[in-house]
């Protein structure tokens, strides 16, 4: 699993930010998301739209948010930010990529190539999974296997729901924080 790596706690120390490239230097273009162009986000409301109303979305049964409104990458530092986003994003295309698209047409792949896009722009200002040394620790932790867990434990449709209610705070409030570094406090 993708997220595997970063799960195992190690030391009492501090955590020291793994290395990555630095925001916005060559590689790293997360500026241009501190906000999607109103064309781009009206497709996401009409896929969010289209996905509120498909059976499979209304009959859904969640053990736990898996969203909490307490979910604020600002709370994380800097370095933990595009981290949390990627696994987000890593989890949202997956469960966006299986649900049944024979009732939403195209309507789901716009938002699909657009959030691709956005997770390969964040994987190369990502540090690489290390297989030793500084690994996630508290809140990025705790995040992460919240993730997780979910993924294991909750059925498609609690999963779907989720990712669904949670698309426009991913988009226009975690994206747009991860987009601008050290200035989203």
């Amino acid at each position: 699993m993708l997220m595997a790596p970063l799960l195992t706690v190690t030391g009492a120390a501090p955590t020291p930010p793994p290395s990555r490239a630095p925001l916005n230097t060559r590689g790293c273009h997360l500026t241009q998301y501190k906000s999607l162009s109103p064309g781009e986000l009206q497709a996401f409301k009409k896929a969010q739209n289209a996905l509120e109303r498909t059976p499979l979305l209304k009959t859904w049964r969640c053990s736990s948010p898996l969203f909490p409104l307490s979910w604020d990458l600002r709370h994380l530092q800097v370095w933990e930010r595009p981290v949390a986003l990627e696994a987000e994003l890593a989890l949202t295309l997956k469960v966006l990529e299986t649900v049944d698209k024979s009732a939403l047409g195209t309507l789901l792949d716009q938002p699909l190539h657009t959030l691709s896009h956005i997770r390969s722009e964040l994987l190369a200002c990502t540090p690489a999974q290390p297989t030793a040394g500084p690994q996630a620790r508290g809140r990025l932790h705790r995040w992460l296997h919240r993730l997780q867990e979910a993924e294991k434990k909750e059925s498609q449709s609690c999963l779907a729901v989720s990712v669904t209610s949670n698309l426009f705070r991913l988009l226009t409030r975690d994206l747009k924080c991860v987009a601008s570094g050290d200035q989203c406090v």
